[in-house]
């Protein structure tokens, strides 16, 4: 029934990834269960047979999903199902895409499906890499003209030494986290946040993901000689190739001329009319040679860009290889955000706003490990017209989700820790003009405008866009490239990083892959880019700011005793709740003790601060406290000088002189001022109002007199009889008989209402009580 195949696949670092085909999905055209450890993956591919009429572009579509059975778990919220992709789920299904995208030929425009699940999460192996790798297989097992397979890998880094795969824990407590697409023969794809690393480093994390990577390869062409299908026949024609050769006569001329013209608006209207008179070319022609001909106008655009950065060294706005465009960066550019900033670059801009918050706004992310809570966020926002377009405006797509994450992995290396700085942290990035890197344009805004808002930032963080042109041996890297010489070239090479090294990395190439000698020389042209881009924004603020905006909140905390948590909280919340309504400020407390207290108003936060350090502090004797009157009595008054917490005043101690009546000297609710004399054992409090000045709350000098000591009492003698005319208490005299007192009432049936309670038993087991025991003896009367 089944036609099971596996391969095992061993990672070399104690860990294996095992693909098999056979036995689920069996109706797709490819299907592959990859599994390590216990995460578990189901990857299908399924290609349509036949190409839409008038098609021309290869419609790839990528699925991930995280199924939460997968980690045992029931999705929160209410709908208890899978709905819509997450963040995690887009960002996977674009680690997918990219490096299988560009190893699909030119001309072949099948709609493809890949489709990847996670069945099963060990919550140490991590599901995306097995995912690509599974989908790498699938493609394979397909039989569609796939030029693969690809491997990937997830790199560490800690102690100077690489981990291979790494858990989540080593991620986080390590200084890298890199994953690697590759060839056998070349890296496609990297993407990676890192802790200010070197280029060396990185450089040689890649290499070292790139070995890896060949092993599961391998593996894979192993897996297809024993189950692969018959590879699919490719139509090939020359159509594109005569039309080119036929056009490069009548618009060449005119897309050399294009080309010179250095503004993006002027030349993009150049290049429009030279499209348009292409097709007038080929108006008669038919459907398919008015196709061949779009395509030939764009491979003579790409060969007369590529020709002149190659031979001349240059580019399309006329700069060399190695220029940075001109800078433009302001901070304090909106007056009500907490934080904001405009850079521009050349052709492209952002405006970057930071807003601070509380902790209740932390970002609650609902995934296969469980709840968890993100108080750093980044949002991208790319409009229609930032590129002169009409287009769909409305919720993010996949591409700026993804823009938006590498912005985040660029400035979340060099965040203060909660510790130093108890914000929730949003930075929104709205890309107002695009030609080139708007992601790395967010990179710099966003590093601007948190150190505006007052985020103290271990040092500003800038990125650049590398480009490539290869042709053959030949290459050139060029920095900050165009959004034209990104569609162009070969490679869209990001590098983000402060003064002392790398923070995120991210590379895609269109090529069959690039060299480690590519790549370190593209590395080291991007460290002098980015340092000069740095200087560039030092100019508009080197520093962070000391003071947050007017309008952002205050956070201030305090540690307290964990056993003391219970008194703030109070019955249900009773207390804190109190707090908050009475000052105004919000506080909220850890199971640590940790205390965060959030204002706009410094006065509210001070409020609430004392009141909690009335809970918490344990009342000194000889501290002058301000108290209220909270009762009087006939010897004193008690006085809440600290919440929660009484004392007395007794009336000997409210004045120097003698008080005959305490409300006449007191009411309650006043306000006085009170020196704690003493706190004894049983915890009764002794309260002075006499030695403090109640107008200054200033201690006084004891000036009243000690009490004389007036000596022993003495014997006090006889002192006769009672005054009562009682006898005494030694001579009480006898009892007397009291007599017979007759037989004892039965009290069996008390009557209506209580029941027929059978006869009372007078003991236990002790025998019949005397007949004149007291009642406590005897039990006494049921009423």
């Amino acid at each position: 029934m089944f036609n099971i195949k596996t391969q095992e696949i061993d990672l070399g670092n104690g860990k294996s990834l095992k693909l098999e085909t056979g036995r689920v999905a069996r109706q797709a055209d490819g299907a592959v269960l990859a599994t390590m450890g216990e995460t578990v993956v189901l990857c299908a591919v399924t290609a349509a047979k036949s190409v839409k009429p008038g098609q021309d572009f290869f419609p790839l579509t990528v699925h991930y999903q995280e199924k939460f059975s997968a980690a045992g778990r029931i999705p929160g919220g209410f709908f208890k199902r899978e709905r819509g992709a997450t963040e995690k789920e887009t960002l996977t299904s674009r680690l997918i895409d990219r490096p299988i995208r560009p190893l699909f030929p030119e001309g072949f425009y099948n709609e493809v499906l890949v489709i990847a699940q996670v069945l099963s999460y060990d919550g140490e192996n991590e599901p995306d890499v097995v995912a690509m790798c599974a989908a790498s297989a699938a493609l394979c097992l397909a039989g569609v003209p796939f030029m693969g397979p690809i491997g990937a890998a997830r790199v560490g880094y800690k102690d100077g030494e690489y981990i291979l795969n790494p858990t989540k824990t080593e991620v986080e407590e390590g200084e890298l986290d890199l994953v690697v697409a590759a060839t056998g023969n070349a890296v496609m794809m990297v993407e990676s946040e890192a802790k200010e690393l070197s280029e060396e480093v990185m450089l040689g994390a890649v290499v070292f993901a790139h070995e890896a990577s060949k092993k599961v390869c391998d593996g894979i062409i192993r897996l297809a000689e024993k189950a692969a299908k018959e590879p699919w026949d490719l139509a090939t024609g020359d159509a594109k190739t005569a039309a080119k050769a036929k056009l490069k006569d009548i618009v060449g001329k005119d897309i050399e001329a294009a080309y010179r013209l250095t503004d993006k608006s002027a030349r993009s209207a150049a290049l429009n009319e030279v499209r348009e008179k292409a097709k007038e070319a080929f108006a008669d022609a038919e459907p398919q040679e008015q196709m061949a001909a779009s395509k030939a106008v764009k491979s003579l655009e790409a060969d007369i860009v590529r020709t002149a950065i190659l031979k001349e060294g240059r580019r399309i706005d006329g700069r060399d290889t190695k220029t940075v465009r001109p800078i433009e960066a302001i901070v304090g550019f909106l007056p009500r955000a907490h934080g904001s900033a405009l850079f521009t670059r050349g052709e492209t801009q952002a405006i970057c706003t930071t807003t601070l918050g509380t902790k209740d706004a932390e970002q609650m992310i609902d995934g296969l490990d469980g709840l968890s809570y993100q108080r750093f966020m980044l949002h991208y926002n790319f409009p229609p017209y930032s590129v002169g377009e009409v287009g769909r405006f409305g919720a993010p797509g996949r591409r700026e989700v993804g823009h938006g994450k590498l912005a985040w992995r660029a400035l979340h290396p060099i965040l203060p820790t909660m510790d130093e700085f108890p914000y929730t942290i949003r930075v929104l990035s709205d890309i107002t003009e695009s030609n080139g890197s708007s992601s790395m344009a967010t990179v710099c805004g966003g590093s601007l405008s948190m150190m505006d808002a007052g985020v103290p930032l271990k040092r500003p963080v800038a990125g650049i866009a590398m480009g490539l042109i290869l042709e053959g041996s030949d290459y050139a890297v060029i920095s900050d490239i165009l959004g034209d010489e990104d569609h162009l070239g070969d490679m869209d090479f990001k590098v983000a990083g402060t003064s002392e090294g790398i923070t995120s990395l991210q590379m895609d190439i269109k090529v069959a892959g690039i060299t480690e000698e590519i790549m370190k020389v593209a590395l080291e042209q991007a460290k002098g880019g980015r340092a000069h881009i740095l200087g560039e924004m030092a100019k508009a603020l080197d520093h962070t700011r000391e003071e947050l905006s007017a309008h952002a909140p205050r956070i201030e905390t305090m540690q307290i005793d964990k056993t003391k948590i219970r008194e703030v909280i109070g019955t249900g919340g009773k207390v804190i709740r109190e707090i908050v309504a009475t000052t105004g400020a919000k506080v909220d407390i850890d199971d640590e003790g940790l205390i965060k207290i959030s204002s706009s108003d410094l006065n509210q936060i001070g409020a609430a601060r004392q009141w909690i350090l009335g809970i918490v502090q344990e009342p000194e004797v000889g501290t002058i406290y301000t108290g209220k009157v909270a009762n009087i009595v006939d010897f004193g008054a008690f006085v809440t000088f600290m919440p929660g917490k009484d004392g007395l005043v007794h009336v000997s101690e409210i004045k120097n002189e003698r008080v005959e009546n305490v409300r006449d000297v007191l009411s309650e609710g006043q306000e006085v001022k009170v020196k704690l004399l003493e706190v004894d054992p049983r915890g009764k409090v002794r309260l002075s109002m006499r030695v403090v000045d109640q107008e200054t709350g200033a201690e006084l000098e004891d000036t009243r007199p000690p009490r004389e000591d007036r000596g022993p009492r003495g014997d006090r003698g006889d002192r006769g009889p009672r005054r009562d005319g009682g006898r005494g208490r030694d001579d009480r005299g006898p009892r007397g008989d009291r007599g017979d007192r007759g037989p004892r009432r039965d009290r069996g049936d008390r009557g209506e209402g209580r029941g027929d309670r059978g006869s009372r038993r007078d003991s236990d087991d002790n025998g019949p009580a005397p007949e004149f025991a007291p009642a406590f003896l005897t039990g006494g009367d049921d009423d």
